[in-house]
């Protein structure tokens, strides 16, 4: 396995984690923060623009995953390495993000 694409897989699977709070809020029309928003991060953008946002994110995650390698489901090493990148910023958007709408900044607070 080449270690380029393990390292494409988990910025796939941070693409792919990244993707779906802001598909999920656009397509609820709700605003969520984008790197659009005025702070970017901390502002509100658009239900539309989370739309936008979330597709691209969808559009490179499978770019990285499905296009580099040959990205095998039943391999082990593969899903790990997209796993992982699901993982860090799944945690890491949920303590940016919980300070914004309620959850949790650090562990046990």
């Amino acid at each position: 396995m080449n270690w380029l694409h393990e390292i494409s897989y988990l910025f796939g699977g941070a693409f792919l984690a990244n993707a779906v709070p802001h598909f999920v809020s656009g397509v609820m029309g709700r605003p969520f923060q984008s790197p659009f928003a005025k702070p970017p991060g901390k502002g509100l953008s658009s239900s539309t623009v989370n739309v936008l946002w979330g597709f691209a994110n969808f559009v490179i995650a499978y770019l990285l995953i499905a296009q580099v390698g040959d990205f095998d489901i039943h391999a082990a090493d593969h899903v790990i390495a997209a796993g992982i990148g699901v993982l860090l910023l799944g945690v890491f958007s949920a303590r940016t993000f919980g300070q914004f709408h309620g959850g949790n900044s650090a562990a046990g607070s």
